[in-house]
C-alpha cells in the first residue's frame, strides 16, 4: 500500500493513497467539499477487502495537496485528474464522486481519454448545476452560496462545525443518531485545507453547469442519491441528472441525507459493488 504526489503542469502537488494489487480493477474515489481522500476511508477498506485497487486524492487546495490560490475551478480539477490517472496509467478505471466530487467526476470522464474510464458512479452528486437561473428554476438562489462562501472566509470553524452538525449528516432531524466523531472528522478535514481554495469551490460547485458533460458520458453511470439530502436536494440534481445521461441507473434512499456514503455505508457500499460486478 502506498501514497504519494502527482506534479501538475502549474506545479502544484496533488496527494494520493493508492492501495492494493496494481493489476486489480482500479477504483478512483472523488471527495467532495471541504473535504479529503480521508472522506472515502469506510469505501476505500471495504473495496480492498475484496480486491480491488482503490486510489483516493486530496482536490487542489484541499487536504494534503497544495494550498492553490489560482486553479480552483473545474476545467483544473478534471485536469489535475488527468494528470493523476496518467500518472498511475489507471485503465478501465471505475471514478466514483461525491457531491463536488460527482462534478468532477463528469468534467474528468467527458473529457477523459479513450480507456481510461470502464464505469462512473455520482452520490449526491452537484450535477447538472445547482444554482438557480433562468434555464434551472428550481436550483437555489446565490444568497446559498454567498453564505457558504462569507461562513468559509471569515467564521471557518464554527461554520464548518454547524454544517457537519447539521444538514450534512441529517443530524439535525428529529430522532437522528449524531455521531460526534463523524462530526470532527468532518471538522478536522475542512481545516486542513486552505481557506481561499475552498472560497473559490464554492463558485466551483454551485456555478458549473454539467450538462453537457452528462450529455457526452458514454459508460455506464449510477446515480445514487438521498431523498432527504439538504445539501444538494434531489428533485435539481439527481432526478434531472438521470435524464441526461445516455447509460445511467438512477437509485434513490428515503430518508437518507447528503452524507450518506458515511452514515449508511453499508447500503452504498453494496449497491456500488453491484454496479461493479454487473
Amino acid at each position: 500500500m502506498s501514497s504519494g504526489y502527482v506534479t501538475t503542469k502549474d506545479g502544484v502537488q496533488i496527494y494520493y493513497k493508492d492501495w492494493g494489487p496494481k493489476t486489480a480493477q482500479p477504483i478512483v474515489f472523488h471527495h467532495g467539499w471541504p473535504l479529503s481522500a480521508d472522506d472515502w476511508d469506510n469505501q476505500m477498506m471495504f473495496f480492498l477487502l475484496k480486491g480491488y485497487r482503490v486510489i483516493a486524492h486530496d482536490r487542489r487546495g484541499h487536504g494534503r495537496s497544495t494550498q492553490t490560490d489560482t486553479g480552483n475551478e473545474m476545467d483544473t480539477y478534471a485536469a489535475d485528474v488527468a494528470a493523476l490517472t496518467d500518472h498511475l496509467d489507471l485503465k478501465n478505471a471505475f471514478h466514483v464522486g461525491h457531491s463536488t466530487g460527482g462534478g468532477e467526476v463528469a468534467h474528468y470522464v467527458a473529457r477523459a481519454k479513450p480507456g481510461r474510464v470502464g464505469k462512473a458512479v455520482l452520490v449526491g452528486a452537484v450535477t447538472p448545476i445547482m444554482l438557480k437561473t433562468a434555464a434551472n428554476p428550481g436550483g437555489l438562489p446565490m444568497e446559498v452560496f454567498d453564505g457558504f462562501r462569507n461562513g468559509t472566509a471569515f467564521n471557518r470553524a464554527q461554520f464548518f462545525r454547524d454544517v457537519a452538525a447539521g444538514p450534512f449528516y441529517g443530524f439535525n432531524r428529529p430522532g437522528a443518531k449524531v455521531s460526534e466523531g463523524v462530526i470532527d472528522n468532518w471538522w478536522r478535514q475542512g481545516m486542513q485545507a486552505g481557506v481561499k481554495p475552498l472560497y473559490d469551490c464554492v463558485k466551483a460547485f454551485s456555478e458549473t453547469d454539467f450538462t453537457e458533460d452528462l450529455k457526452k458520458i458514454d459508460v455506464p453511470v449510477l446515480v445514487l442519491h438521498g431523498e432527504d439530502d439538504q445539501v444538494v436536494p434531489i428533485d435539481d440534481s439527481a432526478r434531472l441528472a438521470i435524464k441526461l445521461l445516455k447509460h445511467g441507473k438512477l437509485i434513490t434512499y428515503p430518508g437518507f441525507p447528503h452524507g450518506m456514503a458515511t452514515t449508511e455505508a453499508d447500503t452504498i457500499n453494496a449497491d456500488l459493488l453491484a454496479f461493479f460486478k454487473a
